[in-house]
């Protein structure tokens, strides 16, 4: 099942060309992993961007999916892979979340790339 990344929930939030690509990911939300973190990073961008109103929409849209609360396993999982791979906490979080559910990571962040168990879409420079 994948798990979500919030650049992957933003691109498809703005219908840019790459988040209409990524759209199928979205038709059953059911078959879909989205950590808490990620919900906090939704609510916080869409507050910032577009209106309260529009996190809280998006938010109940993402309880429809799998969500994974950040529970001590994860948390653990995460402090190593910030060591190993020199991630942020959220993104560690997020792909922490990823390998113990035995999901593949959806992102379009670039320092995901490399690593095992993502699926990584690269965003096209503006045009």
């Amino acid at each position: 099942m994948p798990v979500i990344d919030t650049s992957a929930w933003i691109e498809w939030l703005q219908d840019s060309t790459l988040g209409r690509s990524l759209a199928p990911l979205f038709r059953d939300p059911s078959n879909c992993i989205v950590p808490t973190i990620v919900q906090l990073e939704l609510a916080k961008w869409l507050t910032r961007e577009v209106s309260e109103d529009a996190a809280d929409q998006v938010i109940a849209f993402t309880e429809t999916c799998d969500v994974a609360p950040l529970d001590t396993r994860v948390a653990l999982r995460a402090a190593e892979l910030c060591q190993a791979h020199k991630l942020a906490t959220a993104d560690a979080i997020v792909y922490a979340t990823a390998l113990l559910r035995h999901g593949q990571l959806v992102t379009c962040d670039a320092h995901f790339k490399d690593l095992a168990g993502v699926i990584f879409h690269p965003k096209r420079p503006a045009q």
